[in-house]
């Protein structure tokens, strides 16, 4: 099986791949709007489909980007695999300004976001104990190192519902629960993502502390400015991903989580929803 590589990131980081061949593409999805049309091309002679997670010029809030449709059309496309690029705030003294961190756990603190591609006449329930791909995770973190990044193999994703950053109360909070690193977008992408059978990893840019250090607030400015410091070594990171995939692209487990989890009787299955399903599900609901 061939590789196709699904990144969804920052507004600006496509432009700086440099894909062969590339095309914006509009992809409509059954359950909303996109955030906006994909950029797709060739790196490395290997497929790779960019969407930004914002929409150009960053113009949705964390709370408004539809990440259903997202993933969605991700999937019409033909993506195997889902690399997030995300600006993180860091919980943990060792996980500096500049650092990547390749996350594997996450807690949801997201509130009235649609989490899910099933619902009332079709119901399933997918394992989500191990939420990222171990082999893409890795493949991730070893190309981040490659591009020159100083890289922290692994950390607990605490989703927070924003666009306000998080009080000094909530901070220290999340830091008690074991939390490292603080964002506003991996939830619900990385349950969708799952749902969609698609492997998925989240290399996250640390761009500040937060505010749980005594003296600190971290501010919009100052988060912009780390990324655009280091939005170079994303994109090289990308690109060294892709170089260093394997030549054929072998089975994942996540290709098959669907399997066993769809518990709706066929005969009392909501034909819409059914439906809308064709690229999420339709291989075990064919």
């Amino acid at each position: 099986m061939n590789w196709h590589i699904g990144v969804i990131g920052g507004s600006g980081l496509a432009e700086g791949l440099d894909l062969e061949d590339a095309q914006e593409i509009p992809v409509s999805s059954p359950f909303g709007k996109p955030s906006g049309p994909v950029v797709t091309g060739r790196l490395a002679g290997r497929r790779v489909t960019f969407l930004a997670r914002h929409g150009k010029g960053h113009r949705l809030p964390p709370s408004a980007v539809d990440y259903r449709a997202n993933i969605d059309v991700l999937k019409r496309c033909g993506v195997t695999d889902v690399l997030a690029l995300s600006a993180i705030g860091s919980l943990h003294e060792d996980m500096a300004p500049g650092h990547f961190v390749a996350v594997d756990q996450f807690i949801d603190r997201t509130q009235g976001r649609k989490g899910s591609f099933f619902g009332e006449g079709l119901v399933a329930h997918v394992s989500l104990a191990d939420p990222v791909c171990a082999r893409l995770s890795s493949l991730a973190a070893d190309a981040a190192e490659a591009a020159g990044g100083r890289v922290h193999r692994g950390g607990c994703y605490v989703t927070i519902e924003g666009p306000q950053f998080s009080t000094r109360a909530e901070s220290a909070l999340y830091r008690q629960w074991g939390a490292h690193v603080i964002g506003m977008t991996a939830m619900p992408e990385v349950r969708l993502a799952r749902e969609a059978e698609l492997p998925y990893a989240l290399l996250g840019m640390v761009t500040d502390y937060d505010c749980w250090r005594e003296g600190e607030a971290v501010g919009a400015a100052e988060v912009f400015a780390v990324m655009k410091a280091n939005a170079a070594l994303a994109r090289e990171a990308v690109r060294k991903l892709v170089e260093a995939l394997p030549e054929q692209r072998t089975p994942s487990a996540v290709d098959t989580a669907l399997d066993g989890a769809v518990v709706t009787a066929p005969a009392a299955r909501d034909g819409k929803l059914v439906a809308m399903l064709d690229a999420v599900a339709g291989r075990v609901l064919r």
